[in-house]
């Protein structure tokens, strides 16, 4: 801590009270501009990650119902395939001594269809729902990273005007110089 300390505050560095120097020591002044720039950052750009992680959320929501749809939508036709199921091994008990092999055989591939309609569905489902989550935090992160860097530029040119770099610029030629 006294390190950090004696890199801003320097007794050797202030001859008399009432001058004023830069500290032009860059890894004892980067992690406070820094910290500085991401304080800024979290402060000014929290509203707007939390409104789009909610836009965000709302659409993946509204994905996940379409997909809920679509699952009660097969849950709707294996219960109709069931019923049909039903109504086929009713027809089987009449036509046993006739055709119970091909009978079978039909019963099989409906609930065999019927299961793998269901699988493509919950595999559809999964593969959306993965999709939109990725492109979604994608989209959040270059946002968030375009936003950022927007405002550390309005930030920083709010901040630097011609007296301040001629000012910047007169003391590195002068440390310069001295080296």
């Amino acid at each position: 801590m006294k390190n950090i300390t004696d890199s801003f505050v320097s007794v050797g560095h202030w001859p008399s009270a009432g001058s004023f120097e830069f500290n032009t020591d860059i890894l004892a002044t980067n992690p406070i501009n820094l910290s500085v720039v991401l304080g800024v950052l979290i402060f000014f750009g929290k509203g707007v990650l939390k409104d789009l992680l909610d836009k965000r959320k709302q659409r993946i929501l509204s994905t996940i119902r379409n997909s809920e749809e679509l699952r009660r939508g097969a849950a709707e036709q294996l219960e109709r395939a069931r019923a049909r199921l039903r109504k086929v091994e009713m027809e089987a008990d009449e036509y046993r001594l006739n055709g119970y092999s091909e009978i079978e055989r039909e019963k099989k591939n409906l609930i065999n269809a019927t299961c793998d309609s269901l699988e493509r569905l919950e595999n559809y489902k999964n593969e959306t729902i993965f999709f939109e989550q990725q492109r979604a935090i994608n989209q959040v992160r270059q946002q968030v990273f375009q936003q950022a860097l927007q405002r550390a530029l309005v930030i920083l040119n709010r901040c630097l005007n011609s007296e301040l770099h001629f000012c910047t610029i007169s003391v590195n030629i002068g440390i310069l110089g001295s080296v």
